[in-house]
């Protein structure tokens, strides 16, 4: 009895402590949470329906990266308890609880068909995205573990951008950005390759 007394009682406390994060965060640091998840999704339903279309790098071993950085964020959705909307798809391939991200799956497979640099392209530009949503997701947060959690994930989003400038520069194609500034993108673009989370040989 008496275990099964200690037992309930370590159970209640797991669940308020659960129930107290929750509540310390804003409904601001909950959505951008959610959103990364599913961000991170669409790179990698994107890519792999790029691979399965072109068979080259750098789309099979960067669309490993991202199941990592899903997986990053499911921790974060685990630790808030939260509800995941990727398991409410069954994580299915290219389905998405939020509006905007399934338009942009759309979109960006259909364009990312027509041609390997369009493919490319499409690559660079979900980084950008990437790393400008981080941007906002980080200036909305002072949580320590979700700010570095977020860092990772922009840190590796550098890493598959420069991925992707380079072989569009092996095509022939000078890329240009389309939604971070210029000054941003040539930073990132100068910046050596770290670690971040990347698979080695993503050329």
């Amino acid at each position: 009895m008496k275990k099964i007394l200690i037992y309930l009682a370590t159970t209640l406390l797991v669940i308020t402590g659960f129930a107290q994060q929750t509540n310390n965060l804003s409904s601001d640091e909950k959505n951008a949470i959610l959103y990364m998840r599913e961000e991170e999704k669409l790179a990698r339903d994107v890519y792999d329906s790029l691979y399965v279309k072109w068979d080259v790098n750098p789309f099979n071993n960067i669309r490993k990266s991202e199941q990592v950085h899903m997986d990053e964020m499911k921790l974060l959705i685990t630790t808030y308890n939260l509800q995941d909307p990727v398991e409410a798809n069954n994580n299915k391939h290219g389905v998405f609880t939020n509006i905007l991200l399934q338009k942009y799956y759309s979109e960006l497979v259909t364009t990312g068909s027509l041609s390997l640099i369009e493919a490319l392209k499409a690559g660079a530009k979900i980084e950008e995205l990437d790393i400008s949503d981080l941007d906002i997701r980080i200036a909305q947060t002072n949580n320590k573990d979700i700010i570095a959690s977020y860092n990772y994930l922009k840190m590796a989003s550098k890493n598959h951008l420069r991925a992707f400038v380079r072989n569009l520069k092996m095509q022939g194609i000078n890329y240009e950005p389309i939604i971070l500034s210029k000054a941003a993108f040539k930073a990132i673009i100068k910046a050596e390759t770290n670690g971040g989370g990347c698979c080695k040989g993503q050329n």
